[in-house]
């Protein structure tokens, strides 16, 4: 049976950037704006990997594709190729330091500032035996489930990786990290809006090898719990796709905020790609990590993970970070297929115009394979060709579907249903 992937097409649209500037700093001309967007009641796992291969993301069920010509600040889709990651020193430190907290408390912490002052020396010492980085091994190394049994703990780890859900736990969380760290105000429906509800739909993962108990059973949305000595303290918010595992967002305590957990839970992504392609997931290889920003500073981290790579705005075709960079340190817009086609300075109104101009028509044998609800009666969702719809004379319901259906690509829009 074909699953079928289900929503709400929009037009183009605007809103004030959240990375210019600090909120009530922003001035009118700082703003981001979106070629498409769907309101997706239901989305099939394959079919949301290739809206994400094409420069979409998801904020809960709402699907948007930003316009990277007309924005302020143009968001890249951003991969890392997980087979074959290695870290670099500092995030192998990261890991290491947060495995001592774990195993050891404060002592593990002295034990840190010990192994700086030797690294320092003229004649660091080597390694022990035994002890060299495995992303796989050294991420696992203090949770419990993987600790040596010869081990013993101070302190109990566990990461737990669950499908989307609501709890007070989780929302506690949430309301914290957003009161401290963003300075906004938080409600329980927002945060079931934005980081609960999900349109993917469940799929089981067709693993050629026995799956371990600690990876997931199904594509789908997924938050991953870090819980210490009981208590949440951390939480990423995760797709697991055909393709990649896609990072949505990430939110931590503060009071563990020296830890640097969000590096961290990078790497643990990284890890959980690995560790599902070695168990024979079909074409996992990749981790998402949502938009590079190269306009603002905090979000170039992204960047440090290596090797990664940024999709081309106009061919969504992938190119190596490394050699993007020339092209974004110089221009406001890149096309790296292109650069040619790449822009300086501040969009103008011109841009804008032209940017979010209204989408051409299609051909009628294109949209004959378009299809909208036409009724749905007994449980079952019956469809006409989209300019059969009645719908169809509408300005504002055609240019909003013809804009979607431009930023989903042709192939993608015939396998989605359609409705007002």
């Amino acid at each position: 049976m074909t699953i079928q992937s289900l929503g709400s097409p929009s037009g183009s649209s605007a809103s004030t950037c959240g990375y210019c500037s600090p909120p009530g700093q922003r001035s009118e001309a700082e703003s981001s704006y979106h070629v498409a967007g769907l309101h997706a009641t239901a989305l099939s796992c394959e079919i949301y990997q290739k809206m994400i291969d094409r420069g979409w993301r998801r904020s809960g069920t709402w699907c948007y594709k930003p316009n990277l010509k007309a924005s302020c600040c143009p968001q890249y889709t951003i991969k890392l190729d997980a087979r074959i990651f290695k870290a670099s020193k500092s995030q192998r430190k990261l890991v290491n330091r947060w495995n001592r907290y774990v195993m050891l408390g404060k002592a593990g912490e002295a034990m840190d500032i010990e192994a700086e002052a030797k690294t320092s020396a003229p004649h660091p010492p080597k390694p022990r035996k035994g002890h060299s980085f495995s992303i796989y091994t050294s991420i696992h190394e203090s949770e419990l489930g993987f600790i040596d049994p010869k081990e013993t703990s101070l302190h109990t780890f566990e990461t737990i990786i669950e499908p989307s859900s609501y709890s007070e736990e989780k929302y506690d969380l949430f309301k914290k990290y957003q009161s401290t760290i963003h300075h906004d105000e938080s409600t329980e429906r927002g945060f079931k809006r934005f980081l609960v509800d999900s349109p993917l739909i469940e799929e089981h993962i067709p693993y050629t090898e026995l799956r371990p108990g600690h990876l997931p059973d199904n594509y789908g949305s997924y938050h991953q719990l870090y819980k210490l000595d009981g208590k949440l303290i951390a939480m990423g918010v995760i797709d697991v796709l055909p393709n990649c595992v896609s990072s949505v967002y990430f939110m931590y305590d503060v009071d563990w905020e020296e830890f640097s957990l969000g590096k961290l839970s990078a790497l643990r992504e990284i890890s959980l790609v690995r560790e599902m392609q070695e168990a024979g997931a079909p074409d996992m290889g990749y981790l998402y990590m949502g938009f590079y920003i190269h306009s603002c500073q905090k979000m170039r981290y992204k960047g440090e993970y290596s090797p990664s790579y940024l999709a081309d705005p106009e061919t969504y075709e992938w190119f190596l970070i490394s050699t993007c960079l020339p092209l974004l340190d110089k221009h406001r817009y890149a096309c790296f297929s292109s650069p040619q086609h790449s822009l300086v300075g501040p969009p103008d109104s011109e841009t804008i115009d032209d940017a979010v101009k209204p989408p051409p028509p299609l051909d009628e044998e294109v949209l004959e394979h378009i299809r909208v609800v036409s009724r749905v009666r007994d449980g079952k969702i019956y469809t006409l060709p989209v300019n059969l719809s009645p719908y169809w004379e509408y300005d504002a319901f055609r240019e909003g579907l013809l804009s979607c259906v431009q930023g989903l690509g042709i192939d993608v829009a015939k396998r989605i249903i359609f409705y007002l």
